[in-house]
């Protein structure tokens, strides 16, 4: 309740100051010497010391004044939290705000000003729609008239089920020039009746609830005809080529469907990067990049600019995150305040340092729950990729995830040797992705493997099936952590893992295959076909080896992928409009329009011209009719900026305590227990394992870290542990080697952290 009354008046603060600052800017602006200026004076006086006044606040004005370009000034430990720039707008009197993703100013500009002019031609295009269906009401039907016409149109629409092909094709011309906007329209339209005398209150409320449910009926009717009709088209005519950058090697891929959805690899090419010219990490070269893929290009004959590329695994933050249920009203909120991933995901970084994904991909209405996945990557790393591919003069349409990619190709692949398809998981091994990814109710289950640098070496040295003694190690190590891992997901979801696809670039992967079929004799291990139900034309057969086609896996996954404007995918698939770009909205606005150009005004080019043209000046002159407004809005933001931090930092306290007293209470509750937990734990150490940490909530969790002497003395440790009683599953979570500084006097121990779920008491 006292964080209540104190952010209310916060929020009275904030408005209070917001119009006198309004008043001094506005003199400031005009270059005026006002009467009040005295008053003026005071007033900021009085306003000022909730300002830092060592914050200087540069704001870069582009498009007419309408569009803002700084870098916000919230400070986290003295520091700013984020130095890249940031643009602003307002549109119908809302706020809004996109990072550039650099701190660069040269490279912002142009980002944000695309961002702006995105935003400026999808208001236009709503607008003149909104025009269209406005004339078209008018035109067609009188003033008394209209409800009687929209609710014998919704009886008629409604009654027929299933709608029959005469219906439907009166549906598409009625809807020709309609976008999904009118919708909109149709919601805000009042469905009233002519008034009786002899009506009741009660009567007439009945009436009105029932033209309600028909007009809801009717607005139903609309979105499933665009949705299965619309959105399929358009989806069908999008044009995308695939672009998988690697260490080894650039692929690019382009594929089609015949009359039977059967997909044909229409055009495909690769180059083989010279090692001599790249490092570990190859964005330092981006221009040796940049003519290899242009080079690809042309060898494949791909004309399209319009691309899907990826990031690596290592570069993402791949969660599924369980949160109470919300409606989609307050999961957008909880979104846009960022109390959602502040609560669920901690970064280690300020949120606008991130390209963040998400997809609602299950509601649980029986325990109030639903899961999100969570996709996230440095803005850094995002532009650093998209970069590359504009300096081949690319354009930059979607950036997956290399794991989601290979799961795309693999959805799209009708296997002709494994019969249980859903029994079966995906290894990618390599000299820089390595990690099991299992599919589980269509959601990818993560797992890495970790590697350190000589033993990467060691796997790429193997010459034969008889393996020196450290290359068996290596091999053993990797089998060992490939196999926990299937036997963790086996004893959660209670499946069995048959088969492993094993996508790898290695040239050696053949003598590889059998060491891992040695080690895990209960496991099959094949190389990954993604070409199995490809067709392949006969001039791109000689570009495809043919003892290992997993490499072609990535870049396939991305041909695959449609920008997909109308959301059609997320109503038939799943996880498969995975989007890290940050400008991704606008560039699917952006197609959209495009498409809704094509699809509904073709013949009247002239007239929407005009229409257009008008729109302009009418919004020029409300632009600058709203200049104080602007200024005003702009005031408050810093404002509520400022403010806002404050608050969030008192909420934060008061979870952190609230935290503290919850464990204190747990911990008083359940001391027998805890007591009897650490003496089993103590009597499972081995003589060669030392404890670094004990981290126990007071529940059901319990998580040991330490050092240990080999492999093995860990493995006997977590043995002895899921023998104790009170123990019901412990299992190993990360495993590294110290450097040489930390492990100077502990000669070379293995450092270990392992998760122990307790029993329920």
């Amino acid at each position: 309740m006292n964080d209540e009354k104190e952010n209310n008046n916060l929020e009275n603060n904030l408005h209070e100051n917001a119009d006198k600052k309004s008043t001094i800017e506005e003199n400031q602006l005009q270059g005026e010497n006002s009467p009040n200026d005295a008053q003026l004076n005071e007033n900021q006086e009085e306003i000022q010391p909730k300002i830092d006044k060592k914050i200087e606040h540069e704001v870069i004005h582009k498009k007419d004044g309408r569009l803002h370009i700084y870098i916000r000034q919230d400070k986290y430990k003295g520091e700013l939290k984020s130095k890249n720039w940031v643009g602003r707008l307002y549109i119908d009197g809302k706020q809004k705000i996109s990072s550039s993703g650099t701190p660069n100013l040269e490279e912002a500009i142009p980002i944000l000003e695309k961002w702006f002019d995105d935003l400026q031609s999808e208001k236009s295009q709503n607008i003149l729609v909104k025009e269209q269906v406005v004339e078209k009401n008018h035109e067609n039907n009188p003033k008394n008239d209209v409800v009687d016409s929209i609710t014998k149109e919704n009886n008629d629409v409604v009654s027929a089920a299933p709608i029959s092909e005469a219906s439907n094709q009166t549906m598409k011309g009625d809807i020709k020039g309609v976008t999904i906007s009118m919708l909109d329209k149709l919601k805000n339209l009042k469905f009233s009746k002519a008034k009786s005398d002899n009506l009741t209150s009660e009567e007439a409320a009945v009436d009105n609830k029932n033209l309600k449910t028909k007009a809801n009926n009717l607005k139903k009717v609309f979105q499933n005809f665009f949705q299965s009709k619309v959105s399929k088209l358009s989806v069908a005519g999008e044009e995308i080529a695939g672009l998988d950058m690697t260490r080894e090697a650039i692929r690019v891929a382009q594929v089609s469907q015949d009359k039977d959805e059967k997909w044909i690899l229409d055009k495909f090419s690769y180059r083989i990067l010279d090692q001599e010219k790249v490092s570990e990490n190859i964005l330092e070269h981006k221009d040796y990049l940049a003519e290899e893929i242009e080079l690809a290009m042309a060898n494949a004959k791909i004309t399209s600019k319009n691309i899907a590329l990826s990031i690596p695994v290592t570069s993402a933050i791949i969660r599924v995150v369980t949160s109470p249920l919300m409606t989609d009203e307050e999961f957008q909120k909880a979104i846009e305040t960022d109390s959602l991933w502040e609560n669920l995901v901690q970064l280690t970084d300020n949120l606008d340092d991130y390209s963040i994904f998400h997809q609602i991909i299950n509601r649980n209405s029986k325990t109030n729950t639903m899961e999100i996945l969570f996709v996230a990557s440095k803005l850094a790393d995002v532009n650093a990729y998209s970069s590359v591919a504009k300096k081949a003069g690319l354009n930059p349409v979607i950036m997956d995830v290399r794991c989601f990619t290979l799961k795309n190709a693999y959805d799209n692949t009708k296997f002709k040797s494994i019969t249980d398809k859903g029994n079966s998981a995906i290894l990618e091994l390599g000299v820089d992705e390595n990690y099991i990814m299992i599919i589980h109710n269509n959601i990818p289950v993560i797992t890495d493997i970790f590697l350190r640098p000589q033993e990467k070496e060691h796997i790429k040295d193997i010459k034969s099936e008889q393996l020196s003694t450290e290359a068996d190690a290596v091999i053993r190590r990797y089998a060992m952590q490939v196999k926990q891992a299937i036997t963790d997901y086996e004893s959660k979801y209670e499946n069995k893992i048959t088969s492993i696809q094993i996508v790898s670039s290695l040239k050696n992967i053949s003598f590889i295959l059998p060491a891992f079929k040695k080690n895990l004799p209960t496991t099959g291990f094949v190389n990954f076909d993604p070409l199995q139900s490809v067709s392949v034309p006969s001039y791109n057969n000689e570009k495809i080896p043919n003892d290992n086609k997993s490499p072609i896996a990535s870049v396939l996954g991305l041909a695959y992928r449609k920008l997909d404007v109308f959301g059609y995918y997320k109503f038939v698939t799943a996880v498969k409009n995975i989007n890290l770009l940050p400008n991704r909205d606008a560039i699917r606005q952006q197609n959209k329009l495009k498409f809704l150009s094509g699809f509904a005004l073709k013949g009247v080019a002239g007239a929407v011209a005009g229409i257009y043209l008008l729109l302009i000046v009418f919004s020029y002159f409300q632009i600058s009719s709203n200049k104080e407004e602007l200024v005003q809005f702009d005031e408050i933001q810093m404002e509520f900026d400022k403010l806002n931090i404050q608050f969030s930092k008192l909420a934060k306290k008061r979870r952190e305590m609230q935290k503290s007293l919850d464990l204190g209470k747990m911990v008083n509750s359940n001391q027998a227990t805890s007591y009897r937990t650490l003496a089993q734990v103590t009597r499972s150490v081995p003589l060669r394992v030392n404890f670094n940490k004990i981290t126990f909530d007071g529940n059901d969790s319990l998580i040991i870290e330490g050092m240990a002497f080999s492999d093995q003395d860990i493995l006997n440790f977590i043995a002895n542990l899921n023998a104790k009683s009170l123990i019901e599953q412990a299992s190993l979570a990360t495993m590294k080697v110290e450097n040489s500084e930390s492990t100077a006097g502990n000669n070379n121990k293995k450092g270990f952290v392992i998760n122990c779920k307790l029993k329920a008491t």
